[in-house]
């Protein structure tokens, strides 16, 4: 299995942010991270609201601990509220269920990590992500 690299994670940021640029969304923040959920890399754009980074942790967060995209467990959030709200209050990481984080994923079909967006809706969030993951030469999941 490959990692993540600094320079992957630089070039997924680089690229949601001039998507989100493109597309004339909200301004964003972005976080990278590894398979651990550890955090690679984040970046906040000028006039993006100050919990946008946490936020965003907490939707790569979530998709990279639970093995999914943020969008499936934003649903199954909504079939089991209590799950959910144990797991967000006992995790060690930021854990959000909601639309806007898919994992990273190796040419081999490994997970290497999550990237999670948070600025616009929960949609343009995820096409961001999505965008900076292909300009990487990445897949997601």
């Amino acid at each position: 299995m490959t990692t993540l690299t600094l320079k992957q994670a630089h070039t997924i940021i680089e690229h949601a942010l001039a998507e989100a640029r493109a597309k004339g969304y909200q301004p964003m923040g972005v976080v990278v991270v590894d398979a651990a959920g550890q955090t690679r890399a984040s970046a906040r754009e000028d006039g993006a609201s100050a919990l946008r980074l946490d936020i965003a942790a907490g939707k790569a967060g979530a998709a990279v601990g639970m093995g999914v995209a943020s969008r499936a467990l934003a649903q199954r959030a909504k079939d089991l509220p209590a799950f959910f709200n144990a797991v967000a209050s006992t995790a060690s990481q930021p854990f959000i269920a909601q639309t806007g984080a898919v994992l990273v994923v190796d040419a081999a079909g490994a997970v290497i990590g999550a990237a999670g967006a948070s600025g616009g809706t929960g949609d343009e969030d995820e096409a961001i992500c999505i965008a900076g993951i292909a300009a990487a030469g990445l897949s997601h999941r």
